[in-house]
């Protein structure tokens, strides 16, 4: 899980054409997805959702994987809810993506941490995204285009699985984003 507020102090400052938030309720949210992924990727792509169904919070990029590859969509995915990628799994598989699509442009999808107004927002960026963050994980960065989707807030000391996320919201969410990605990567 990433935490949006939790970004290395070296990073550099967002290029807000290259940044896009957007809740997963509003009617454009799918238009979004798909404009800002059409306008960013030229060639070979694949996505890699990260995640575990181990908790209903980190389990976004898992369902969004599990239905992008129901949908047969033009490129590879990782990260299902049948084989997951997550903490344990992640460098393992980063190594087997490198050396087996080289040249491919990666959209690194995660769940994250962020504020209370905040949940439902789904945010896409040029760049890498940090795995782990949110929970105090040391994970390597991912991604040259990143799609996250804040599920709970980090303005509490628990970590997100001890917190009422529901299964309705991530539901939601993944419906959203997988629809957007598609539409996205149709042309490819």
């Amino acid at each position: 899980m990433t935490d949006i507020f939790n970004v290395p102090q070296d990073s550099e400052p967002e290029d807000p054409t290259k940044s896009i938030r957007a809740f997963y309720n509003d009617e454009d949210t799918v238009f979004l997805i798909s404009n800002f992924l059409k306008n960013n990727i030229d060639g070979k792509c694949l996505v890699l959702c990260i995640g575990t169904d181990r908790y209903i919070g980190d389990c976004l990029g898992p369902l969004v994987g599990t239905m992008l590859e129901k949908m047969n969509i033009p490129c590879p995915v990782f990260g299902t809810l049948e084989n997951p990628i997550h903490a344990v799994n992640l460098k393992k598989q980063l190594t087997y993506i490198e050396y087996s699509y080289p040249n491919h442009t990666i959209i690194a999808l995660d769940a994250c941490l962020g504020a209370d107004e905040s949940i439902g927002c789904i945010q896409l960026k040029s760049g890498c995204l940090y795995p782990g963050k949110g929970v105090g994980k040391k994970l390597p960065a991912v991604g040259d285009l990143s799609i996250v989707g804040i599920v709970d807030s980090c303005d509490h000391e628990e970590f997100f699985f001890l917190h009422n996320i529901r299964l309705n919201l991530i539901m939601k969410m993944a419906e959203v984003m997988a629809k957007g990605i598609k539409e996205g990567l149709k042309e490819l």
